[in-house]
């Protein structure tokens, strides 16, 4: 790991839900923090999304800075940095990376996808530290993933390897915001579970209510809970089975259900993931919280060619 000179990143999540920016020192110690909701179309364009952010990131004393780094919700052209995140409807082809290198003339500025930040900081200081292979996921607004093999990050053609929310899981089931049908995402991400549970008589709206209301009992949430849970175990066996993993770690705010969730993914993936080589491996709760992304965001800079390979 590059140490920075002791300078500190600049980390960037940026999601459908939140924006959050922190100084993380080489390390992976997070320091200051700020955090703000996502404005969202007709509230805001493209121009105000990006004054908004700037007003975030001119909160923190940056005062010595060893470069930015920024996971960003996709998808995106890597390693350019424009964005179009699907949940983020006011950005389309934005130049993210062309104005954080106009703000911060002669910093390295590293973007990537924000699930493979998360990624990346649970390998270097998570729930995958010491294993050579894993797989991350966010469990959010939309189910990301990333991909770490032989100790290093898998970037793929286009910066898009590891993106497990787009494997699809029941061809005949749900329409997904990507275009396609039963995708992972179209049936695990929390408004699409909520959603699901609206039309099978629940009255609640949002993601935590509906875990809340599962570990209450409530059947419809059981079974949402369940629902998404049979959808991760099928995605994640398969995954298994191409990459051979160590460790699979599972973050995001659906994931905050607990045993609600990973207790069906778990029998579900240990019914599908049947090749002898897949039976040790792990599926864990994400070890860095709401930090993971900044931390692997930080770690774009810090880690070298180890999670950065295009210059």
């Amino acid at each position: 790991m590059e140490d920075g000179g002791g300078a500190s990143v600049l980390a960037i999540d940026i999601g459908g839900s939140k924006m959050a920016a922190a100084l993380v020192e080489p390390g992976g110690r997070v320091g200051a923090y700020e955090r703000i909701v996502t404005p969202r179309p007709p509230h805001v364009d493209a121009d105000g999304l990006w004054r908004t952010l700037l007003a975030l990131i001119e909160k923190l004393p940056a005062k010595r800075l060893a470069g930015i780094g920024v996971g960003c919700g996709g998808p995106m052209w890597w390693p350019s940095g424009k964005v179009s995140p699907l949940n983020m409807p006011a950005w389309r082809a934005f130049p993210l990376r062309e104005r954080l290198v106009d703000r911060f003339p002669g910093l390295p500025v590293r973007v990537h996808n924000d699930a493979v930040a998360v990624t990346v900081g649970e390998h270097w200081r998570g729930a995958g530290r010491g294993r050579a292979n894993v797989l991350g996921m966010v469990l959010s607004t939309g189910v990301g993933g990333g991909l770490i093999l032989g100790g290093r990050l898998i970037d793929g053609a286009s910066g898009n390897a590891g993106h497990i929310g787009h494997v699809i899981v029941d061809p005949d089931g749900p329409p997904c915001e990507c275009g396609g049908r039963g995708c992972l995402e179209a049936i695990a991400r929390g408004p699409g579970l909520s959603a699901w549970a609206r039309e099978q008589g629940w009255t609640g709206e949002t993601g935590k209510e509906l875990a809340h209301d599962a570990a209450r009992g409530h059947p419809v949430a059981v079974r949402a809970m369940n629902r998404a849970g049979w959808a991760l175990g099928v995605a994640i066996a398969s995954a298994t089975h191409l990459c051979d993993l160590d460790v699979v770690a599972v973050g995001g705010g659906l994931s905050q259900a607990g045993p609600l969730l990973f207790r069906p993914l778990e029998d579900t993936f240990r019914a599908h993931a049947r090749m002898d080589f897949a039976r040790e491996v792990r599926v864990v709760p994400a070890a860095l919280g709401q930090m993971a992304g900044l931390v692997g965001a930080a770690a774009f800079v810090f880690g070298g060619e180890r999670y950065w390979s295009r210059g």
